[in-house]
């Protein structure tokens, strides 16, 4: 874990088994404690929560960013280059369908990142970024 204190994020998912096969075998995110109502998840340090509701409803808008079209909510972490490589590539190869396929946004700018965004099975947009420099992270 880093210096930084855990984040802490709860949402709503529509199918808890569906979600611990997602997180844990496709994110590789390790579970924690649950219920027949909620699982826990350690995301690369951070504590994420799964609550049930069947009922949940999933609509998203997009904004425009960098030419793309960015689904709001989202939410996510940002990974070393090598990290986010790494699962960018373990996501291609399991053909996760990508809402924004990986690639490299704001380039020669400040803030160059590398992004990509996909959905969970419940439809909870999700996008993992890297800098090169995290020193960027908030540049203007």
């Amino acid at each position: 874990m880093n210096n930084n204190p855990p984040f802490h994020l709860a949402f709503l998912v529509n199918d808890l088994a569906a979600a611990r096969l997602f997180y844990t075998q496709v994110l590789g995110a390790i579970e924690g404690r649950s219920s027949d109502q909620w699982i826990d998840f350690n995301f690369y340090g951070h504590q994420i929560v799964t609550h049930l509701s069947p009922q949940a409803n999933r609509d998203t808008t997009v904004n425009p960013v960098d030419g793309h079209g960015v689904p709001v909510p989202h939410f996510g972490v940002v990974l070393s280059m090598a990290q986010w490589q790494a699962l960018a590539d373990k996501l291609t190869g399991q053909k996760v369908d990508f809402i924004i396929k990986p690639y490299i946004r704001f380039k020669g700018q400040p803030g160059e990142q590398a992004t990509l965004f996909f959905k969970d099975p419940s439809g909870n947009a999700i996008e993992i970024k890297a800098f090169a420099d995290i020193e960027q992270l908030f540049a203007k």
